[in-house]
């Protein structure tokens, strides 16, 4: 008797190429994409958290200071100072949250995996070592910063309705509340610093990523010793700090090249969207040379995470 029996095609991460043509490409890529969000709650959790703590401070210090409040908005000239802090002062705790979670998240992305051993078992699906690395790329370079933006939003609308009530119950205006609150060039201004900020941070993740697919323990201090021994052999050998200042731009440089600093005669508060540089961040050498870098890490973390054994 012949039995007719359905034979699953064997899958092997040196040929990828036998995937049924039925399955989409990118399907792979974003359940990959998904299994990491499923599996780490904090990309949520962080910037929910500070979210709800700012609106809860916020709504204290009106309380508290109502009396120091109200002096300052009815002056013309420090009411714009008074109603911008705070919907600023939100917007870059959740941009520096989304950047800390960042960075932890890709220290432990491929680090983890092989101490709890489950590499072993993600290794047997068909999902090959390029597709995993570049779907935890996408958490800190796609997925933060649309977690981000939409609690800039959110967290903003919130200060925005108690700015109202505020406002009112000082006897201003709404219309110049919407003056000196230009929500949607705000919302603009913000989303530009979050996509340049992902792009120039780019490199930084990579590394990150590649000391996680690395490092055997204490990936924390195997990111930050090697870049620091560089600084302080530069230093004693030459008398110089030229890496540290590469370091130290790398870190910070993207404000200065996406936007015009006020101290350096860029646009006021009212006016977001005036002091975007784009075109100068996009021609910055240092933009193109650092995400160079980035897929140069990134290809090293792939070709680790084929070599690498559990812990």
């Amino acid at each position: 008797m012949n039995t007719q029996m359905n034979v699953i095609p064997e899958y092997s991460l040196e040929t990828p190429e036998i995937v049924p043509a039925a399955v989409a490409a990118t399907r792979p890529l974003l359940w990959s994409v998904r299994r990491e969000l499923w599996e780490n709650n904090s990309i949520f959790i962080a910037p929910l958290t500070v979210a709800v703590l700012f609106v809860l401070g916020f709504v204290i210090s009106i309380i508290h200071e109502w009396s120091t409040l109200h002096s300052a908005l009815v002056d013309p000239q420090t009411r714009q100072t008074a109603f911008h802090f705070p919907f600023d002062a939100a917007a870059f705790a959740l941009l520096l949250t989304a950047v800390i979670t960042g960075a932890f998240y890709c220290l432990d992305a491929l680090y983890g995996e092989r101490r709890d051993r489950s590499v072993l078992f993600w290794k047997s699906l068909p999902v090959s070592d390029l597709t995993t690395v570049l779907a935890k790329a996408c958490i800190p370079l796609l997925v933060l910063p649309l977690i981000t933006f939409a609690m800039i939003i959110v967290t903003q609308t919130a200060l925005f309705l108690l700015s109202t009530a505020i406002a009112l119950g000082n006897g201003i205006s709404t219309a110049v509340l919407w003056e000196q609150l230009p929500l949607w060039k705000m919302w603009v201004s913000i989303l530009c610093a979050i996509v340049t900020s992902a792009l120039w941070y780019a490199p930084l993740y990579g590394w990150l990523l590649l000391v996680s697919s690395y490092a055997r323990r204490a990936t924390f201090l195997w990111a930050v010793l090697p870049p620091f021994a560089v600084c302080v052999v530069e230093k004693i050998a030459f008398n110089t700090s030229y890496f540290a200042d590469m370091m130290t731009f790398r870190l910070t440089g993207w404000y200065s090249q996406a936007f015009t600093p006020l101290a350096q005669g860029g646009a006021s508060p009212a006016d977001p969207l005036a002091s975007l540089t784009l075109g100068r961040f996009f021609s910055s050498p240092e933009l193109w040379i650092g995400l160079v870098f980035a897929a140069l890490f990134l290809a090293a973390a792939i070709q680790l995470r084929r070599s690498r054994e559990a812990i």
